[in-house]
Protein backbone atom coordinates (compact mmCIF):
# COMPACT_ATOMS: atom_id res chain seq x y z
CA UNK A 1 0.00 0.00 0.00
CA UNK A 2 1.80 3.42 -0.79
CA UNK A 3 2.11 5.83 1.97
CA UNK A 4 -0.16 8.48 2.89
CA UNK A 5 0.31 11.92 1.09
CA UNK A 6 -0.38 15.38 2.89
CA UNK A 7 -3.20 17.16 1.34
CA UNK A 8 -2.23 19.88 -0.18
CA UNK A 9 -4.33 22.80 -0.81
CA UNK A 10 -7.13 21.79 1.90
CA UNK A 11 -6.06 23.39 4.68
CA UNK A 12 -8.20 25.15 6.76
CA UNK A 13 -10.76 22.49 5.54
CA UNK A 14 -13.43 24.14 3.39
CA UNK A 15 -16.16 21.78 5.17
CA UNK A 16 -16.60 20.78 8.80
CA UNK A 17 -19.79 18.48 10.14
CA UNK A 18 -20.56 20.97 12.41
CA UNK A 19 -23.79 19.17 13.59
CA UNK A 20 -21.23 16.02 15.04
CA UNK A 21 -18.93 18.55 16.81
CA UNK A 22 -21.90 20.80 18.32
CA UNK A 23 -22.55 18.00 20.96
CA UNK A 24 -18.71 17.77 22.15
CA UNK A 25 -18.14 21.74 22.02
CA UNK A 26 -20.16 22.01 24.62
CA UNK A 27 -18.84 19.54 27.26
CA UNK A 28 -15.21 20.73 25.99
CA UNK A 29 -15.48 24.51 26.27
CA UNK A 30 -17.30 23.94 30.28
CA UNK A 31 -14.55 21.39 31.43
CA UNK A 32 -11.98 24.03 30.27
CA UNK A 33 -13.85 26.55 32.06
CA UNK A 34 -13.83 24.75 35.30
CA UNK A 35 -10.16 24.14 35.16
CA UNK A 36 -9.32 27.84 34.42
CA UNK A 37 -12.05 28.91 37.52
CA UNK A 38 -9.01 26.69 39.32
CA UNK A 39 -6.19 27.77 37.93
CA UNK A 40 -7.45 31.81 39.44
CA UNK A 41 -7.79 30.72 42.79
CA UNK A 42 -4.07 29.08 42.64
CA UNK A 43 -1.82 31.76 44.42
CA UNK A 44 1.02 30.94 41.87
CA UNK A 45 0.46 27.97 39.37
CA UNK A 46 3.83 28.11 37.65
CA UNK A 47 5.00 27.39 41.24
CA UNK A 48 2.36 25.03 42.67
CA UNK A 49 1.75 22.93 39.58
CA UNK A 50 5.38 22.11 38.37
CA UNK A 51 5.35 18.50 39.08
CA UNK A 52 2.05 18.66 36.54
CA UNK A 53 4.38 20.69 33.96
CA UNK A 54 7.13 18.01 34.15
CA UNK A 55 4.65 15.43 34.27
CA UNK A 56 2.94 16.36 30.46
CA UNK A 57 6.89 16.63 29.76
CA UNK A 58 6.97 13.11 30.64
CA UNK A 59 4.31 11.55 28.59
CA UNK A 60 4.56 14.26 25.68
CA UNK A 61 8.02 12.59 25.51
CA UNK A 62 7.35 9.51 25.99
CA UNK A 63 4.67 8.95 22.86
CA UNK A 64 7.99 9.35 20.79
CA UNK A 65 9.69 6.58 22.79
CA UNK A 66 11.44 7.75 25.77
CA UNK A 67 11.33 5.65 28.64
CA UNK A 68 11.91 8.42 31.50
CA UNK A 69 9.43 8.65 34.54
CA UNK A 70 8.74 11.67 36.60
CA UNK A 71 10.50 10.93 39.69
CA UNK A 72 13.40 9.99 37.74
CA UNK A 73 13.37 13.15 36.01
CA UNK A 74 12.84 15.12 38.93
CA UNK A 75 15.80 13.40 41.04
CA UNK A 76 18.16 13.63 38.02
CA UNK A 77 17.58 17.56 38.25
CA UNK A 78 17.81 17.40 42.06
CA UNK A 79 21.11 17.14 41.63
CA UNK A 80 21.19 13.13 40.78
CA UNK A 81 22.97 13.33 38.05
CA UNK A 82 26.21 11.19 39.97
CA UNK A 83 23.49 8.16 40.19
CA UNK A 84 24.43 5.04 37.81
CA UNK A 85 21.78 4.91 34.87
CA UNK A 86 22.08 3.60 31.15
CA UNK A 87 23.11 6.56 28.54
CA UNK A 88 19.84 5.52 26.87
CA UNK A 89 18.03 6.68 30.46
CA UNK A 90 19.98 9.90 30.91
CA UNK A 91 19.46 10.71 27.39
CA UNK A 92 15.35 10.31 27.86
CA UNK A 93 15.83 12.32 31.14
CA UNK A 94 17.96 15.15 29.02
CA UNK A 95 14.81 14.99 26.37
CA UNK A 96 12.46 15.60 29.14
CA UNK A 97 14.04 18.65 30.75
CA UNK A 98 14.45 20.14 27.49
CA UNK A 99 10.77 19.97 26.66
CA UNK A 100 10.07 22.14 29.68
CA UNK A 101 12.80 24.23 28.89
CA UNK A 102 11.30 24.36 25.59
CA UNK A 103 8.00 25.50 27.11
CA UNK A 104 9.47 28.61 29.35
CA UNK A 105 11.48 29.91 26.43
CA UNK A 106 8.15 29.71 24.20
CA UNK A 107 6.51 31.46 27.03
CA UNK A 108 9.29 34.06 27.47
CA UNK A 109 9.14 35.33 23.69
CA UNK A 110 4.89 35.46 24.18
CA UNK A 111 5.44 38.45 26.90
CA UNK A 112 6.12 40.38 23.72
CA UNK A 113 5.59 38.29 20.23
CA UNK A 114 2.12 36.66 19.41
CA UNK A 115 2.02 33.23 18.70
CA UNK A 116 3.61 32.81 15.56
CA UNK A 117 6.44 30.90 13.71
CA UNK A 118 9.72 32.23 15.46
CA UNK A 119 7.96 30.93 18.98
CA UNK A 120 7.63 27.46 17.15
CA UNK A 121 11.30 28.02 15.47
CA UNK A 122 12.91 29.32 18.87
CA UNK A 123 11.23 26.65 20.88
CA UNK A 124 12.06 23.62 18.71
CA UNK A 125 16.08 25.21 19.09
CA UNK A 126 15.58 24.39 22.73
CA UNK A 127 14.01 21.62 22.57
CA UNK A 128 16.81 19.92 20.58
CA UNK A 129 19.75 21.76 22.51
CA UNK A 130 22.07 19.01 23.39
CA UNK A 131 20.07 15.71 22.71
CA UNK A 132 19.03 13.21 20.62
CA UNK A 133 18.09 15.30 17.43
CA UNK A 134 20.62 17.96 17.98
CA UNK A 135 22.19 17.28 14.83
CA UNK A 136 18.99 17.53 12.94
CA UNK A 137 18.73 21.36 12.12
CA UNK A 138 17.21 22.64 15.62
CA UNK A 139 15.13 25.64 14.83
CA UNK A 140 15.32 25.46 11.71
CA UNK A 141 12.66 24.27 8.94
CA UNK A 142 13.90 20.88 7.09
CA UNK A 143 14.88 21.81 2.96
CA UNK A 144 14.42 17.58 2.78
CA UNK A 145 12.13 15.14 2.22
CA UNK A 146 11.24 13.58 5.25
CA UNK A 147 8.62 10.37 6.12
CA UNK A 148 6.81 8.71 8.88
CA UNK A 149 7.11 4.97 9.07
CA UNK A 150 9.08 1.89 10.81
CA UNK A 151 12.28 2.55 12.01
CA UNK A 152 14.44 2.37 8.57
CA UNK A 153 11.64 2.63 6.33
CA UNK A 154 12.09 3.97 2.96
CA UNK A 155 10.00 6.50 1.87
CA UNK A 156 8.21 3.86 -0.05
CA UNK A 157 7.50 2.00 2.59
CA UNK A 158 6.14 4.81 4.51
CA UNK A 159 2.93 5.46 6.49
CA UNK A 160 2.73 9.30 5.73
CA UNK A 161 4.48 11.67 3.71
CA UNK A 162 4.50 15.16 4.96
CA UNK A 163 4.50 18.20 2.79
CA UNK A 164 7.30 18.67 0.21
CA UNK A 165 9.90 20.66 1.48
CA UNK A 166 9.97 23.21 -1.27
CA UNK A 167 5.93 23.90 -0.07
CA UNK A 168 6.93 23.87 3.85
CA UNK A 169 7.45 27.74 3.95
CA UNK A 170 4.29 28.11 2.23
CA UNK A 171 2.28 25.45 4.51
CA UNK A 172 3.60 27.17 7.42
CA UNK A 173 2.83 30.64 6.42
CA UNK A 174 -0.32 29.73 5.96
CA UNK A 175 -0.56 27.51 10.15
CA UNK A 176 0.48 30.89 11.07
CA UNK A 177 -2.30 32.81 9.47
CA UNK A 178 -4.70 30.71 11.12
CA UNK A 179 -4.10 31.16 13.92
CA UNK A 180 -4.84 34.82 14.10
CA UNK A 181 -8.08 34.45 11.97
CA UNK A 182 -11.90 34.39 13.29
CA UNK A 183 -13.20 31.08 14.01
CA UNK A 184 -16.57 29.55 14.75
CA UNK A 185 -15.22 27.73 17.87
CA UNK A 186 -11.29 28.31 19.40
CA UNK A 187 -11.61 24.84 20.64
CA UNK A 188 -12.27 23.30 17.23
CA UNK A 189 -9.11 25.96 16.15
CA UNK A 190 -7.14 24.38 18.06
CA UNK A 191 -7.55 20.72 17.01
CA UNK A 192 -7.39 21.65 13.26
CA UNK A 193 -4.30 23.72 14.14
CA UNK A 194 -2.40 20.50 15.74
CA UNK A 195 -3.63 18.25 12.93
CA UNK A 196 -2.02 20.54 10.14
CA UNK A 197 1.52 21.38 12.61
CA UNK A 198 1.29 17.25 12.62
CA UNK A 199 1.06 16.64 8.99
CA UNK A 200 3.54 19.87 7.83
CA UNK A 201 6.09 17.93 10.46
CA UNK A 202 8.41 21.17 9.40
CA UNK A 203 11.42 19.41 11.31
CA UNK A 204 13.50 16.61 10.65
CA UNK A 205 13.04 16.04 14.83
CA UNK A 206 10.56 17.08 17.56
CA UNK A 207 7.71 17.52 15.97
CA UNK A 208 5.44 15.76 17.95
CA UNK A 209 6.46 16.97 21.07
CA UNK A 210 6.53 20.60 19.71
CA UNK A 211 2.87 20.17 18.35
CA UNK A 212 1.51 19.47 21.87
CA UNK A 213 3.12 21.97 23.52
CA UNK A 214 1.31 24.40 21.01
CA UNK A 215 -1.80 23.36 22.99
CA UNK A 216 -1.54 25.34 26.19
CA UNK A 217 -0.07 28.06 24.38
CA UNK A 218 -2.94 28.36 22.16
CA UNK A 219 -5.08 27.99 24.67
CA UNK A 220 -3.65 30.92 26.70
CA UNK A 221 -3.71 33.18 22.99
CA UNK A 222 -7.26 32.30 22.31
CA UNK A 223 -8.24 33.50 26.01
CA UNK A 224 -9.66 30.00 26.54
CA UNK A 225 -7.37 29.97 29.67
CA UNK A 226 -5.78 32.42 32.36
CA UNK A 227 -2.36 30.88 32.02
CA UNK A 228 -0.67 28.38 29.61
CA UNK A 229 -1.37 25.60 31.81
CA UNK A 230 -3.09 22.53 30.01
CA UNK A 231 -1.84 18.79 29.84
CA UNK A 232 -3.41 16.71 27.10
CA UNK A 233 -0.58 14.38 26.64
CA UNK A 234 -1.75 11.39 29.16
CA UNK A 235 -5.03 10.95 27.10
CA UNK A 236 -3.05 10.87 23.57
CA UNK A 237 -0.60 8.41 25.06
CA UNK A 238 -3.40 6.42 26.71
CA UNK A 239 -5.07 6.56 22.93
CA UNK A 240 -1.98 6.65 21.23
CA UNK A 241 -3.00 4.35 18.20
CA UNK A 242 -5.91 6.17 17.81
CA UNK A 243 -4.50 9.61 17.96
CA UNK A 244 -2.19 8.79 14.97
CA UNK A 245 -5.10 7.40 12.69
CA UNK A 246 -7.41 10.08 13.43
CA UNK A 247 -4.22 12.04 12.08
CA UNK A 248 -3.69 9.99 9.38
CA UNK A 249 -7.31 9.72 8.10
CA UNK A 250 -6.87 13.95 7.50
CA UNK A 251 -4.94 13.64 5.04
CA UNK A 252 -6.05 9.99 3.54
CA UNK A 253 -9.30 10.57 3.68
CA UNK A 254 -10.19 14.21 4.15
CA UNK A 255 -11.47 13.33 7.58
CA UNK A 256 -11.30 16.51 9.60
CA UNK A 257 -14.69 16.59 11.40
CA UNK A 258 -13.56 12.63 12.84
CA UNK A 259 -10.14 14.59 13.83
CA UNK A 260 -12.20 17.49 15.55
CA UNK A 261 -14.13 14.90 17.38
CA UNK A 262 -11.65 12.74 18.70
CA UNK A 263 -9.75 16.16 19.92
CA UNK A 264 -12.65 17.51 21.56
CA UNK A 265 -13.29 14.46 23.38
CA UNK A 266 -9.61 14.35 24.89
CA UNK A 267 -9.68 17.80 26.26
CA UNK A 268 -13.16 17.31 27.67
CA UNK A 269 -11.22 13.98 29.57
CA UNK A 270 -7.99 15.89 29.85
CA UNK A 271 -9.70 18.89 31.61
CA UNK A 272 -11.34 17.13 33.87
CA UNK A 273 -8.72 15.00 35.07
CA UNK A 274 -6.30 18.65 35.45
CA UNK A 275 -8.84 20.11 37.37
CA UNK A 276 -8.82 16.87 39.84
CA UNK A 277 -5.20 17.13 39.96
CA UNK A 278 -5.44 21.39 40.24
CA UNK A 279 -7.54 20.80 43.17
CA UNK A 280 -5.81 18.23 44.70
CA UNK A 281 -2.63 19.52 44.69
CA UNK A 282 -3.83 23.25 45.98
CA UNK A 283 -5.96 21.71 48.96
CA UNK A 284 -2.69 19.20 49.67
CA UNK A 285 -0.95 23.36 50.27
CA UNK A 286 -3.18 24.93 52.51
CA UNK A 287 -3.17 21.64 54.71
CA UNK A 288 0.27 22.05 54.52
CA UNK A 289 0.29 25.47 55.29
CA UNK A 290 -1.39 24.44 58.80
CA UNK A 291 0.35 21.51 59.09
CA UNK A 292 3.74 22.89 58.61
CA UNK A 293 3.19 25.54 61.02
CA UNK A 294 1.97 22.85 63.87
CA UNK A 295 4.66 20.82 63.69
CA UNK A 296 7.39 23.16 63.46
CA UNK A 297 6.13 26.19 64.99
CA UNK A 298 8.27 28.13 63.07
CA UNK A 299 8.00 31.55 61.12
CA UNK A 300 9.47 29.72 58.24
CA UNK A 301 7.12 26.88 57.59
CA UNK A 302 5.78 28.80 54.75
CA UNK A 303 8.33 28.91 53.08
CA UNK A 304 9.22 25.16 53.99
CA UNK A 305 6.27 24.37 52.60
CA UNK A 306 6.81 26.42 49.08
CA UNK A 307 10.02 25.02 48.65
CA UNK A 308 8.23 21.45 48.18
CA UNK A 309 5.95 22.54 46.09
CA UNK A 310 8.77 24.18 43.96
CA UNK A 311 10.84 21.07 44.15
CA UNK A 312 9.03 17.76 45.16
CA UNK A 313 12.37 15.71 44.88
CA UNK A 314 15.13 17.75 46.36
CA UNK A 315 18.77 16.90 47.73
CA UNK A 316 18.87 18.37 51.79
CA UNK A 317 22.03 20.57 50.99
CA UNK A 318 20.09 22.58 48.56
CA UNK A 319 16.44 22.75 50.92
CA UNK A 320 19.39 24.37 53.43
CA UNK A 321 20.98 26.70 50.98
CA UNK A 322 17.78 27.75 48.61
CA UNK A 323 15.20 27.42 50.78
CA UNK A 324 15.19 31.21 52.92
CA UNK A 325 16.02 29.54 56.09
CA UNK A 326 19.01 29.49 58.44
CA UNK A 327 20.43 26.71 58.38
CA UNK A 328 19.94 24.83 62.29
CA UNK A 329 16.16 25.98 61.26
CA UNK A 330 16.38 24.37 58.04
CA UNK A 331 17.64 21.04 59.17
CA UNK A 332 14.94 21.09 61.92
CA UNK A 333 12.37 21.71 59.41
CA UNK A 334 13.83 18.19 57.27
CA UNK A 335 13.89 16.09 60.46
CA UNK A 336 9.97 17.09 61.69
CA UNK A 337 9.08 16.33 58.11
CA UNK A 338 10.69 12.88 57.87
CA UNK A 339 9.59 11.62 61.08
CA UNK A 340 5.95 12.45 60.10
CA UNK A 341 6.45 10.55 56.48
CA UNK A 342 5.84 14.07 54.88
CA UNK A 343 9.11 13.30 53.27
CA UNK A 344 10.45 9.76 51.77
CA UNK A 345 13.96 9.41 51.90
CA UNK A 346 14.70 8.58 48.39
CA UNK A 347 18.59 8.37 48.69
CA UNK A 348 20.60 8.02 52.01
CA UNK A 349 23.37 10.72 53.09
CA UNK A 350 26.75 8.83 52.39
CA UNK A 351 29.94 10.30 53.13
CA UNK A 352 29.56 13.63 51.20
CA UNK A 353 26.76 13.15 49.26
CA UNK A 354 23.50 14.49 51.40
CA UNK A 355 20.41 12.86 51.36
CA UNK A 356 17.74 12.74 48.94
CA UNK A 357 14.05 13.15 50.07
CA UNK A 358 10.39 12.99 47.70
CA UNK A 359 7.53 14.85 48.86
CA UNK A 360 5.25 11.97 48.09
CA UNK A 361 1.86 13.07 48.73
CA UNK A 362 2.31 15.71 46.25
CA UNK A 363 4.09 12.99 43.58
CA UNK A 364 1.28 10.83 43.71
CA UNK A 365 -1.17 13.54 42.82
CA UNK A 366 0.95 14.53 39.71
CA UNK A 367 1.03 10.76 39.18
CA UNK A 368 -2.41 10.31 39.71
CA UNK A 369 -1.91 6.99 41.36
CA UNK A 370 -0.02 5.96 44.48
CA UNK A 371 3.45 5.68 42.74
CA UNK A 372 5.17 6.72 45.38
Amino acid sequence: MPPVQYHVGKFPPAEIDWPRLIPLIGPASAAIARFDGVLAAVPNPQVLLTPLTTQEAVLSSRIEGTQAKLDEVLEYEAGGEDIERSPERVADIQEVLNYRRAMGRALELLKTLPLCQRVVREAHAVLLAGVRGRNRNPGAYRTTPNWIGPAGSSIEDARFVPVGAELLPQAMDRWETFIHEGFFDKLTQLALLHAEFEAIHPFLDGNGRLGRMLVPLFLQHAGVLSQPVFYVSAYLESHRDEYYERLLAVSRDNDWTGWCGFFLQALTSQAAENLEKAQGILHLHQRMLTEASGLTHSQYAPFAVDFLFRNPVFRSSVFTRTSGIPGPTARRILSVFSARGILATVRSSSGRRPATYAFRELLNIAEGHEAF
